[in-house]
């Protein structure tokens, strides 16, 4: 469709660039994957790519989780432990429904973002990270704004080269396309001769 083109078409900018990317859609429309083409056609490719979910930690473990911590930090800590952005040194790390991140959390990815700096749970000392972030979500973050649930500094920061994705229902011609990838990734997966998906099918799919 005439809409993935120009997608494509900015991955492909973009990916040259180490701009902050921010991209934006409903839940299943492949945000992940513009992330990850983003990634591997960028000089960073070599580099780690790191994913993490910010919706499905709560937020203690979610800012360990990104920030690492220190031998003693909070009580089960008994070893240093780096965390997602040193993991991600010299790559990408992509934060997946970043909507959901509570407040002392906004705050710690602002600094990460204008210093390029982290600091353990429990450290002293701020630690130099060279990482490339890309952020996704489903949510509408100007109605976040307004409600003040999400810093503005934050989302200025994040939102430096904005990528769309439409829903599939606005880009109907892309179905029979990803029908047909997927009967093929099920059939060589099931060990099964190619089939084709009928008529009366694809008419269902188109119209549903």
């Amino acid at each position: 469709s005439k809409a993935m083109q120009e997608i494509y078409r900015k991955i492909e900018k973009v990916s040259q660039t180490q701009s902050t990317v921010l991209i934006r859609g409903e839940s299943g429309v492949g945000k992940e994957l513009v992330a990850r083409a983003i990634h591997y056609n960028s000089p960073r490719a070599h580099k780690t790519l790191v994913e993490i979910s910010c919706a499905s930690l709560p937020e203690t473990l979610l800012e360990s989780e990104l920030f690492g911590y220190e031998k003693g930090a909070f009580t089960g800590a008994v070893a240093h432990k780096k965390g997602r952005f040193e993991l991600a040194d010299g790559g990408t790390i992509f934060l997946d429904e970043i909507g959901e991140i509570s407040e002392s959390v906004q705050t710690k990815l602002l600094r990460v973002l204008q210093e390029k700096e982290i600091m353990h749970l429990g450290g002293t000392k701020p630690i130099k990270v060279d990482v490339r972030v890309i952020a996704a979500t489903n949510r509408d973050l100007e109605k976040a704004l307004s409600q003040g649930k999400f810093r503005e500094d934050l989302y200025f920061r994040l939102n430096v080269i904005p990528i769309f994705i439409p829903p599939l229902r606005e880009r109907k011609e892309d179905i029979p396309l990803l029908l047909e990838y997927f009967i093929k990734k099920a059939c060589q997966e099931n060990n099964k001769p190619l089939m084709k998906i009928s008529d009366q099918a694809l008419e269902l799919c188109m119209n549903y």
